[in-house]
Parts: C-alpha cells; sequence; structure tokens
C-alpha cells in the first residue's frame, strides 16, 4: 500500500486519495495527466511536487515511510517490511510503569520465536530486536515499550505499530483477548489465562524453581507474541477491503507455528481453584 498511498501529501485526507484512486490512479508513478476532475489545480501542483519529492529522497527504509503516515495508518507499512517486522510481547511482576520488572519476553518474527528470561537472558533482547526494522505489540506503546526502555536502558527506535490503535478504528476493542475472540483466534488451553495469571506463575517458579510454572508461563507470553501475526493480517484486509487493492493485495492469514512451550494443566487447574477459593 505505500506505493498506493496519497494520504501523506499535505492537504490530502482519505476522501481525496479515493477521488485519485477512482480516476484510476493508483500508484505514484501512475501520477500523470488526465488528473482527477474534482482536483483543484491547486491540489494538482501540490501532489505533483510532493510525489517528485519523495521518488528522490526515499531510501527505501521503514522509518522514512512512517514519518510520512500518521500512526493510525502504519498498517500500510506491513506487507512492504514484513520480513523485518517483530512481534513483541511482556510479561513483568505486575507492578505499575516505572516500578515493574520484567520477567519475560516472547520475540516472534513469522519465523522464529525467542524467549527471554529474566536471571537468564533477557538482556540478549536488546542485541536481537536490532534485527528488525518495525515492531508489532497491543498496547505496546502504553506499557511494553516504555517498561523495555526503562528495565533494560535502552531505545527502541523502530517503527512501531500498536494493534490497540489500528483495531479499535476498525471497532475491535476489549483487550487483545477480546480481540483474538472477536475475530476466531483460540488458545485452547490458555483460554481464561490472563496477565495477572502470568504474574502468579512467575511467583511459583521464583518461590520454587518449579520448571513447570515457568514453561506455561512462556506458553502464554509465546502466545501473545505469536497472535500478533494473524491480528496484524486481519487488520490490513479490512483496512483495504473498501479500496481498490481488496483483492491485488489481500494477504492470506499465515499458519501458526510450533509453540516451543506448552502450558502445564495440572498447574492450571491449581490456579483456577486458588482463585475461584479466594473469590468466596
Amino acid at each position: 500500500m505505500l506505493l498506493n498511498t496519497f494520504i501523506h501529501i499535505p492537504g490530502i485526507g482519505e476522501k481525496t486519495e479515493r477521488q485519485i484512486w477512482q480516476a484510476g490512479i493508483h500508484t505514484w508513478d501512475q501520477w500523470q495527466p488526465p488528473f482527477p476532475a474534482s482536483l483543484s489545480q491547486a491540489k494538482i501542483r501540490l501532489v505533483t511536487y510532493h510525489l517528485d519529492h519523495y521518488l528522490e529522497q526515499q531510501d527505501g527504509s521503514a522509518a522514512f515511510y512512517a514519518k510520512l503516515l500518521q500512526p493510525a495508518h502504519h498498517w500500510r507499512l506491513f506487507p512492504h517490511f514484513r520480513e523485518r517486522t517483530a512481534y513483541l510481547d511482556i510479561e513483568t511482576n505486575g507492578q505499575e510503569v516505572g516500578q515493574c520488572e520484567i520477567t519475560t519476553i516472547a520475540l516472534y518474527d513469522g519465523r522464529a520465536i525467542r524467549t527471554y528470561v529474566q536471571g537468564r537472558n533477557l538482556e540478549q533482547f536488546v542485541d536481537d530486536i536490532d534485527d528488525y526494522e518495525v515492531i508489532v505489540t497491543y498496547s505496546g506503546k502504553n506499557f511494553d515499550v516504555p517498561v523495555i526502555e526503562s528495565c533494560l536502558r535502552t531505545r527502541l527506535n523502530q517503527v512501531h505499530i500498536d494493534l490497540r490503535y489500528i483495531l479499535a478504528r476498525l471497532g475491535y476493542r476489549g483487550g487483545l483477548k477480546g480481540c483474538e475472540r472477536q475475530l476466531g483466534i483460540n488458545r485452547l488451553d490458555l483460554d481464561g489465562v490472563d496477565g495477572y495469571w502470568a504474574v502468579l506463575l512467575w511467583q511459583e517458579f521464583a518461590r520454587s524453581g518449579n520448571a513447570r510454572a515457568l514453561q506455561t508461563l512462556l506458553a502464554y507470553n509465546v502466545a501473545d507474541a505469536v497472535n500478533l501475526e494473524p491480528l496484524l493480517v486481519h487488520a490490513y484486509n479490512l483496512h483495504i477491503a473498501s479500496t481498490p487493492f481488496a483483492l491485488s493485495h489481500y494477504i492470506p492469514l499465515p499458519e501458526s507455528p510450533e509453540p516451543p512451550f506448552y502450558p502445564d494443566r495440572a498447574i492450571l487447574a491449581e490456579i483456577r481453584e486458588m482463585l475461584r477459593y479466594s473469590c468466596r
């Protein structure tokens, strides 16, 4: 969608962009007479100037194009930088931003899953994330990224696609799990498990060294990260559904990778019973 995009030009909104597309001008290099009759000569000159400028200045980086677009339209970057995109989720000890500690991180790039655990390899994340130009989170602008930057004393300078806002514009709300349910993503054994359970699982692991607790926590963390890819694909396809590119730019849903960790059903049953008892 990048070279089909015109809303990055000052004074060109989504309505005008649709008028350009309806005139048969679908890409930057198709911008030539006859121009859309609905556009004023001033707008035609404006579009011509900016397209010439961008074609000369583009460096092929995600950051270059991201600066041209409002964050609400960063989904347009996805197909072009998919191979340089990482899906990211963290778990913490449950404290507020500024006071919490990262317990685990899951990183997925559509091919490989990497996990990081406090006291083992957490710092390695700082080097690994540099392999990517784009990161995708759910509500990560408010939580995951500032926590990572504070705890690991780093800066994440990648282009950031936060699905919380991209999906909300499409009418999907209710948190990550709520959006997953609405879009047909099933968590199976992890259904009903949330961030509070992740805190309890870490506490059990830190207290007793119970490997099953850590394995279950990592299974949950990985699911949070891996499920971001189909959510972004859904969002992309829904956004282009009403454009001339609904068929040509459609992206099939990805296959789920084989999980490196599986939740321990006995531990989940224990936590479920403990929470049920505490609510009595």
